[in-house]
């Protein structure tokens, strides 16, 4: 039960026990199509992709999974989206045993910086919305893919729920080989997958507040307003550069009509901040334009929820910090509130590591591989993120290369400062301090 008494430790446990599951249901024969067990490789590649809600993968979805499979990875993926925060979450408040500072340290990635007493109430927020929002977005979808495409009403309900799910929990599993390209006009498709995958992208804090003030923004939490005013920014400049970028682009956006361009421009700006579908085919991408990809698919998301990445709040505090120390100012901070020393190493904690680990990956897979180098750190940076858009290439990885995007998955997912947390446990405090000497930097 040591486990249970170090919740730092918990998380990333039950993390892998899902994935261990997962990998086991999908390497079952009844798991694939043609009844041929999957290669474990395949079985743990697919279950890490879904758990850590990715949606990369190496074979087909809707065509190599049979129903049985493809309910697994949706009721993976639905685990991942939720997050085993939530079921740790639910064994400190079983146990009584409330919240102490490792407890605090281990929920603060996935749950942001909530009061104690806000547990139950987010955990009833977390349900609701997820219930919700994943019930009105199956219902429009299967209605539309009924009506338009001569889909039978089992089988538009089937891919609806499946879609719906996996945009709320940001996970990018499509049914359809080609994800959504299929729907690349039609916007009764596309603009409900792109407002769950915002919604949720944002976090349950921001959520939580959305709920508790309404539109009263002033009363909004500083992380409240970052999240939303960062994020705001970050998909207005994926529109414009991908619109931009991309408006002549024969294997892309060039063929389509303005309203098309500027719905597809609009999907891919949101799709980056680590959802995963496409709706053209991003290996056609022009390189600046996989450019502005690295960048929003490292950023990620908020905090909080199901999003992946280093967290716009991260790159916010960052970019403030720059900015104070280009001023001249003592503090950084935005809305005339300064933030913590603690939050200032935090963000340079999870941006270095990240940077490094994608960093690695790339070196290696690159050594390895004849595969062009913008590829394999979209890849990288893809998997990360937990973002699952791919230039095409994840198919053709060699095992080992393969590997190595599972522990991108998965470290992504849990979060890096979780991961060296639960390293540090049990570490004492030095009771000392070294003399302060300064350096020259730059």
């Amino acid at each position: 039960m040591k486990l249970m008494r170090n919740p730092i430790r918990l998380v990333p446990s039950l993390f892998l026990l899902a994935i261990a599951i997962g990998t086991v249901l999908l390497s079952l024969p009844i798991a694939t199509a043609d009844g041929t067990p999957a290669p474990v490789l395949t079985a743990l590649f697919t279950a890490t992709s879904a758990v850590a809600v990715t949606g990369l993968v190496v074979v087909d979805t809707g065509s190599y999974w049979s129903p049985f499979g493809q309910v697994a990875i949706l009721l993976m993926f639905q685990i991942g989206g939720l997050g085993i925060m939530t079921a740790a979450t639910l064994f400190g408040l079983i146990a009584g045993r409330g919240f102490g500072l490792h407890d605090r340290m281990a929920t603060q990635v996935e749950r942001g910086r909530l009061e104690t007493g806000d547990a139950l109430s987010v955990l009833k927020l977390v349900f609701a919305i997820t219930m919700a929002v994943e019930a009105v977005v199956a219902a429009i979808l299967a209605v539309r893919m009924v009506t338009s495409y001569d889909m039978n009403v089992g089988s538009a309900l089937w891919h609806g729920v499946f879609h719906a799910v996996s945009a709320f929990n940001n996970a990018g599993f499509s049914t359809h080989s080609d994800s959504v390209m299929g729907y690349q006009s039609d916007p009764v498709i596309l603009v409900p997958i792109m407002l769950a995958v915002i919604l949720t992208a944002l976090g349950f804090p921001v959520m939580q507040d959305l709920r508790d003030k309404r539109f009263a923004w002033k009363r909004w939490s500083l992380h409240s307003k970052v999240t939303v005013y960062g994020t705001a920014a970050l998909l207005a400049l994926g529109f414009v550069a991908i619109l931009a970028m991309e408006w002549t682009n024969a294997g892309t956006l060039g063929p389509m009509s303005v309203g098309s361009k500027l719905l597809n421009a609009a999907f891919h700006s949101v799709m980056p901040r680590t959802a995963g579908f496409n709706s053209v085919d991003v290996g056609a991408f022009h390189d600046q334009t996989l450019m502005v990809n690295y960048l929003l698919m490292f950023i990620g998301g908020g905090s909080a929820g199901t999003a992946g990445g280093i967290k716009v709040t991260t790159f916010i505090v960052l970019f403030a910090i720059v900015l104070s120390e280009v001023l001249g100012r003592r503090d950084a901070g935005l809305f005339d509130r300064r933030f913590g020393s603690e939050v200032e190493r935090q963000a340079l904690t999870v941006t270095v590591l990240a940077a490094s680990l994608i960093f690695a990956a790339t070196t290696y897979i690159s050594s390895i591989t004849t595969l062009p180098l913008p590829d394999i750190l979209f890849e990288c940076i893809s998997a990360f993120s937990t973002v699952g858009l791919s230039t095409g290439i994840t198919a053709d990885l060699p095992p080992s290369a393969q590997v190595v995007i599972v522990l991108l998955m998965f470290i992504g997912r849990v979060g890096t400062i979780t991961v060296a947390t639960a390293l540090a446990v049990g570490r004492p405090a030095r009771p000392y301090r070294y003399p302060k000497e300064n350096l020259i930097v730059g």
